[in-house]
């Protein structure tokens, strides 16, 4: 039965999918391509002082993101910092400043990491004039970024890639915005709670009271889980009753998080004029995807010992109205989006099961990825695909029409490094300098031994790729973890998105050269192996010793 209910959900979300995926995928190029603006959209750009018709070059392009996200990380530092003055605080102390530091860091790096409990932490104002705003504006940065170097295979000798305040102020309100409204009151009928009534003193069962907090959920919610942030208005995140109460809002709330980014190779396809290469990235996406969901599936529902086995499959640290399948559907949605989310506690799965989560992770999270960035992270993995391809034959590398030369390869090969350096080193600093040592182990983890490795090391790969689930037995709330992940977390995020921006620009100042009998077609299954076989060797020679020493030791044990 556990298989039926495990096909059951796959093939639900997948039909869904399906049928939004030419809709969805042909209104994205639209919003990106077309030369019209909205009336609000000219009043916007007048405010910012910008000339929608005037295209940027790389270098503008990206100073433009800097810009915009040193001033979001500013503001939301100083919301919080000033929390205890502010409008609906609940009476909540402003946070310290390593952890506001952090937060701002997470948030508008599109990371959602939290070091805090949500509802014990921050009062309403904040949650919805910082947290919910950066939901938004950050997932629409790595949607532009995305955009910007589709336009770099699409244009032919410019030395422009679009502009990123038009592209910007589109993602928003033309596609999050809207989505996110109906998502909302899709919620609201499913339980979501939406007020501002702060905490209320309930009696327990037991006799005994309880704080049980309300507030603003329903619409942090939706644009949490369809930017592709995570981060939850509670500390159990979507585990939480008030945050998905039921078993077809969890259903809904997985939709959200993979509906932009598996209907983005439809407007890659569109916008490069040809649909048949966003069906390859879209094959390459699912083919990876479905890998991870039945190979935890496996590895949960058959656990280990009496009591997995009497309760039908792993259950310790996930809900009883999700089940194992629910679970780990949401799991592997999360996890190879950038999105964070998590709706059972991944510290309590299997050693084995556990690994999974952290795999997603690793693979660049490109299965489908975050919003964008799954997408550019793909076409990155698809340069080095032809260009591996193109010395297996023996001739020079073309993709969608462009040669890939030594300075396309070079940016492609420096994209791919940043990443794990940053999940390396700062594993291997939090355990190498005698200081910081003593207080992760005395301090943050919960459970010395390999495990206690697994949980520094999941850290540091979710901060590194901007995806914001954490080992629930890990206390990162230390001057040392709010500091190092942060920084991760804001190197993981900009400087692949320089390195990206960087090989648009390269790109479209060439010409397009037409295809020969010696061009490896990307369109075919041909391709979407090398590529998949891409993605999974880049993974397996850079993060198998380090996976040796904590969750493959644990689970051989």
């Amino acid at each position: 039965m556990t298989w039926i209910f495990a096909l059951l959900a796959l093939g639900t979300v997948a039909l869904v999918l399906a049928a939004l995926y030419r809709p969805l995928g042909d209104h994205m190029a639209r919003v990106y391509s077309s030369p019209k603006d909205w009336r609000v959209e000219r009043g916007l750009y007048r405010v910012l002082g910008v000339d929608p018709r005037s295209e940027q070059t790389w270098p503008a392009y990206l100073r433009s993101i800097l810009a915009f996200s040193a001033v979001g990380l500013v503001l939301l530092y100083l919301l919080q910092r000033t929390q205890q003055w502010l409008p609906y605080s609940l009476g909540l102390p402003a946070p310290s400043e390593h952890l506001a530091f952090n937060t701002a860091a997470s948030f508008v790096g599109n990371t959602n990491w939290q070091s805090y409990s949500p509802e014990q932490t921050l009062g309403y104002t904040v949650q919805l004039a910082g947290l919910a705003v950066q939901n938004f504006v950050s997932a629409a940065v790595g949607m532009a970024v995305a955009v910007a170097l589709v336009r770099g295979f699409a244009y032919r000798r410019v030395g422009t890639i679009g502009n990123f305040w038009v592209d910007l102020v589109r993602g928003c309100l033309r596609i999050l915005l809207p989505i996110s409204l109906v998502g909302a009151v899709v919620l609201l009928v499913g339980g979501v709670v939406q007020n501002f009534d702060g905490f209320t003193q309930v009696t327990t069962l037991a006799g005994g009271t309880q704080s049980v907090p309300g507030g603003p959920v329903a619409s942090q919610e939706v644009i949490k889980l369809l930017g592709t942030n995570g981060g939850g208005f509670f500390n159990v995140n979507s585990a939480h009753p008030f945050e998905n109460p039921s078993a077809w809002t969890n259903v809904v709330e997985v939709l959200l998080m993979l509906v932009i980014p598996f209907s983005l190779p439809r407007t890659f396809g569109r916008m490069v004029g040809d649909d048949r290469q966003g069906y390859a990235i879209l094959a390459t996406m699912g083919v990876l995807f479905v890998a991870s969901f039945v190979a935890l599936t496996a590895l949960e529902s058959a656990g280990n010992g009496t009591a997995p086995q009497l309760a039908g499959g792993a259950m310790e640290g996930k809900e009883a109205r999700f089940g194992v399948i629910g679970s780990t559907l949401f799991a592997t949605t999360s996890t190879t989006t950038s999105t964070g989310a998590v709706n059972s506690m991944h510290d309590s799965y299997t050693a084995l099961g556990g690994m999974l989560p952290l795999l997603n992770m690793m693979l660049g999270e490109v299965a489908p990825g975050g919003v964008g960035s799954g997408l550019y992270g793909m076409l990155v993995l698809a340069v080095i695909a032809v260009f591996i391809a193109g010395l297996l034959v023996g001739r020079t590398p073309e993709y969608l029409g462009k040669k890939i030369g030594p300075r396309e390869i070079k940016l492609a090969s420096l994209y791919i490094l940043v990443t794990p350096t940053l999940v390396l080193v700062g594993t291997a600093l939090s355990f190498a300098i005698p200081p910081v040592r003593e207080s992760v182990e005395t301090v943050s983890i919960w459970n010395p031994g390999v495990h206690g490795t697994t949980e520094v090391l999941y850290a540091f790969t979710s901060a590194a790729n901007n995806n914001g689930s954490a080992f629930a037995g890990l206390t990162a709330n230390t001057p040392w973890l709010n500091t190092a992940l942060g920084v991760a977390i804001l190197l993981g995020r900009f400087v692949p998105i320089a390195l990206v921006l960087a090989l648009a620009g390269s790109l479209a100042q060439q010409d397009k050269v037409p295809a020969t009998v010696g061009t490896l077609p990307t369109h075919r299954p041909q391709f979407v192996g090398l590529l998949t076989g891409v993605v999974v060797l880049l993974t397996a020679l850079t993060y198998f010793p380090v996976l040796a020493l904590g969750p493959l030791a644990e689970g051989l044990l």
